[in-house]
Parts: structure tokens; C-alpha cells; sequence
């Protein structure tokens, strides 16, 4: 390999550790989070639920099946808000 060659290799490599490195302090920053049943807004929910397989499909406001990342410890502080799901 010449020299130029390794010189740009190493750059490169050095770049992708930056970028990793950084991501994961950014990530390391963010406060946990937790699953946020019965607040959910229609079609607003995050993810899946017994009823469909899709975020953003929830069919009711407060559904108590439905739910929503929310950061911790916020949860139980909203009405009607719960970290299990309900019926």
C-alpha cells in the first residue's frame, strides 16, 4: 500500500471512531426512557400493541393498549398515564 494510501486509511478510520464516539455520548446524554401507557393521542402512538403492528395507528385518544416513549419517571406524573398496559 502507498503511502498516500495509508494516510487516507488511517484518516478515514480516525473519522469513523469520531463519529461513533460521538454518537455515543450524545446517546449517554439523553435521560432513560420508558414505555407510557393510556396518554397516547390517535396515531401518535410508537410502536406496536396488541391491536396492529405499526407506530402511528392507534385508533382512540387515552387508549390504555397504546403507548408512547416518554422520559422516565414522567409517566405516572401525567392523568391517566400507567407503565402497564391496560384493557
Amino acid at each position: 500500500m502507498s503511502p498516500n494510501r495509508s494516510l487516507a486509511a488511517a484518516a478515514i478510520a480516525s473519522l469513523i471512531g469520531v463519529s461513533a464516539s460521538t454518537a455515543h455520548a450524545e446517546e449517554a446524554k439523553r435521560p432513560p426512557k420508558e414505555k407510557c401507557y393510556g396518554v397516547v393521542k390517535k396515531a401518535q402512538n410508537d410502536c406496536a400493541s396488541a391491536a396492529h403492528s405499526c407506530s402511528g395507528e392507534a385508533k382512540n385518544d387515552g387508549d390504555k393498549g397504546e403507548w408512547v416513549w416518554l422520559p422516565k419517571g414522567t409517566c405516572e406524573k401525567i392523568v391517566g398515564g400507567t407503565l402497564e398496559a391496560g384493557k
